[in-house]
């Protein structure tokens, strides 16, 4: 179908993003395992996870497909997987490294349950990569040193095939939901002060950033432009307070409102803490 070449460009989020050292602290809440109903995956998280579902269109067979984003974040980490459906495998993970522009030079090798991958390892970040016979894995810790517990047990957990005890994540994604023309009500940490970019030492560091799809009539009318929001990035991790500046019909506003719900990131620091800040985030819709 003609339809399946559209794709939503690559939502924009006018963030100015620094390197954050992000505060260590040990998990102060039990590790449960998680993963997606049909998928063969299970991975520990410290606290309970987001997930949201999204399509890309894949080139090497002229069709589109599913995408998986799940994010935590606890006590200064986030934690991301994403699972990419790769029907016959049908895409590399060479060609899927190469697009996403990571050279092999930084990478090395890793293996699990029986599945060859690659890693790149930063200071305070590990990425590892996993291609199985239809899908290809992404599993990203950031935010403490790579000797630190958090991010050992995170890695020690991961396994491509599906524990009995796993815990399914909802998608989370279809519930109806009301754009606020002003700031959402009061909450326990609203009494926070909110700074602003100019106010803080390190900005915030962004884990997972999903992409808003289009709705179906959204599509059918040829709708396009761009979804403006201003919210607060709070210091636990949440995105809230969210105002709607400049929105666009047939459900975008409320698609691009889902998906900054859904960002997970290491929060601002001023004077050795995390701190909340007001942001401003771009959500540009087009079709081709």
């Amino acid at each position: 179908m003609k339809t399946k070449r559209f794709a939503l460009l690559a939502a924009t989020l006018l963030l100015i993003v620094t390197c954050v050292q992000g505060q260590t602290a040990g998990p102060t809440a039990p590790w449960k395992l998680y993963t997606i109903g049909g998928e063969d995956f299970s991975v520990a998280l410290p606290a309970t996870p987001v997930r949201h579902t999204n399509y890309e269109y894949l080139k090497e067979i002229d069709k589109t497909r599913r995408v998986y984003s799940v994010g935590a974040y606890a006590d200064g980490v986030v934690y991301v997987i994403y699972v990419f459906e790769n029907p016959k495998s049908a895409q590399s993970l060479a060609s899927f490294l190469n697009a996403r522009e990571i050279s092999s030079a930084d990478l090395s090798d890793v293996t699990l349950d029986g599945f060859s991958g690659k890693k790149l390892t930063r200071d305070d970040s590990m990425r590892q990569f996993f291609a199985t016979k239809d899908r290809l894995y992404e599993f990203k810790a950031m935010g403490a040193s790579l000797d630190d517990p958090r991010m050992t047990t995170f890695f020690s957990s991961v396994s491509l095939h599906q524990k009995k005890d796993s815990l399914k994540i909802d998608d989370g994604f279809t519930p109806p939901f009301k754009a606020p023309a002003s700031p959402e009500p009061a909450n326990s940490d609203a009494a926070e002060k909110v700074f602003t970019g100019k106010e803080v030492q390190k900005k915030i560091r962004l884990g997972m950033k999903p992409e808003p799809s289009y709705t179906e009539e959204a599509r059918q009318n040829a709708v396009t432009g761009t979804v403006v929001l201003r919210c607060v990035f709070r210091s636990n991790g949440s995105v809230t307070d969210i105002r709607l500046m400049t929105g666009l019909p047939f459900g975008l506003s409320e698609r691009a409102i889902a998906a900054a719900r859904k960002i997970k990131f290491i929060p601002a620091i001023k004077d050795g803490k995390f701190v909340s800040m007001w942001m401003q985030l771009e959500y540009n819709f087009n079709l081709y």
